[in-house]
């Protein structure tokens, strides 16, 4: 690392596929201090050798972000290491059918868990650490699928809603303790999640998408909404009769 650099200290979950991977990566480039958080720690090992090689110092964290003591466990451990830290990336997430005609709802239960308590549990152990330097960024990786009801993934959508209306609250305290949320909220990325769905409009490689994320997170972005044309379809829809946008998504599920 560069004398007199001061290096970025980043902490992100579910760092070990996806846009966590690549966001580790992008700030390897950048000399970050990484800790890198993921339940699946032989390719968290595999991510973080390729951070290394980049020249970032690398610590790895194998959780489970539906557990508060693994995640606050990690906080300590990271803050201990890096002696402070400058952003938090809540991005561990699931997908996944809601199986609402099975009557057993342990696979919303999962996804809900994941995805909502997973931020909380993830962002809560690092907050009196930021409070005290009064700087810091914490990022949640929601999804446009939280300004959109989709069929049989109604437990996903909830959960992306909900962590945007925590953020959208929580911007206000932690202003006034000098501290930023921003709330990622990306279409649809070709990553694993996204497999079955590459002949979508509009989707992106995470080439593309990494560095307008990171801009977004640098800016201190409130709600950014990645690609643009998603922006305007959302705005479409809002202003659409209610039959009408069940109609057009029914269709293009239909159609994926």
């Amino acid at each position: 690392m560069n004398e007199g650099k001061i290096e970025k200290k980043i902490f992100i979950t579910g760092a070990s596929s996806g846009i966590g991977k690549s966001l580790a990566k992008y700030y390897a480039q950048q000399k970050a201090f990484l800790g890198l958080a993921a339940r699946r720690v032989e390719l968290l090992n595999v991510v973080a050798d390729e951070c290394r090689r980049s020249g970032s110092k690398v610590y790895v964290f194998q959780i489970d972000v539906r557990r508060s003591d693994d995640c606050a466990q990690a906080a300590r451990e990271f803050i201990g290491l890096a002696g402070s830290i400058d952003i938090v990336i809540a991005n561990s997430g699931i997908g996944g059918n809601d199986k609402l005609l099975s009557g057993n709802s342990e696979q919303i239960n999962n996804i809900l868990s994941t995805n909502l308590l997973g931020v909380t549990n993830t962002i809560y152990p690092f907050i009196p650490t930021l409070i005290k330097q009064r700087s810091g960024t914490i990022v949640g990786i929601s999804s446009v699928a939280g300004f959109l009801s989709v069929p049989i993934h109604g437990g996903y959508a909830a959960s992306k809603v909900a962590m945007r209306r925590m953020f959208d609250s929580w911007r206000i305290t932690m202003k006034d303790n000098g501290i930023r949320l921003v709330t990622i909220c990306p279409g649809f990325i070709d990553t694993p999640m996204t497999e079955k769905l590459r002949s979508t409009p509009f989707i992106k490689s995470l080439e593309e998408a990494t560095p307008a994320f990171a801009k977004a997170i640098k800016n201190g972005v409130s709600t950014f909404i990645y690609p643009w044309q998603m922006r305007w379809l959302i705005k479409l829809l809002n202003i659409l009769p209610r039959s009408l946008v069940d109609f057009i998504i029914s269709t293009m599920k239909a159609a994926s």
